[in-house]
């Protein structure tokens, strides 16, 4: 097996250093879990999500990911059931080149307004390795069983 591959955080001169940083909660979990670090005016009173709004909550670090990895922004499945909340763009992607804040879009699809907690657990990171393509223009594609067929086309089993 190969080294785990090193995230470095930075603290953003507002955030709130008591915050765990980014963890895993089992052995077995590929998300760490990642919690709201609510700007200081906000913690007291939370962190309101009006239902089928949509809002960047602060995680309250930068980060260095390392070339050839990505870090993966994925909703909790918890929230997601029990409060509709998740992540309007699933997975969402922090690039090894960004240095710049953290933040989780979150939506709220539920009719109810749900409010975060300074501290919350809202979403998970993975941390991926990514190949770059080339990208070329053919005169042919290669013919596959499936071939043209879209959304839906291998039916239901």
């Amino acid at each position: 097996m190969t080294a785990a591959p090193l995230i470095r955080l930075m603290w953003e001169d507002w955030a709130d250093r008591d915050l765990p940083l980014p963890g895993y909660e089992t052995a077995g979990s590929a998300g760490a879990d990642v919690r709201a670090n609510l700007r200081p005016e906000d913690r007291a009173t939370g962190f309101i999500l009006d239902p089928f709004r949509r809002a960047v909550l602060p995680a309250g670090f930068r980060m260095e990911i390392p070339e050839g990895f990505e870090v993966q922004v994925r909703p909790r499945s918890g929230l997601a059931l029990k409060h509709g909340i998740s992540l309007p763009n699933t997975p969402g992607t922090i690039d090894s080149d960004y240095r710049g804040p953290v933040g989780i879009l979150l939506i709220n699809l539920s009719n109810d307004p749900y409010t975060i907690q300074h501290g919350d657990r809202i979403a998970q990171l993975v941390v991926a390795p990514v190949l770059q393509a080339e990208f070329a223009l053919a005169d042919r594609l290669g013919d596959t069983p499936r071939g043209t067929g879209g959304f839906g086309s291998t039916g239901r089993r």
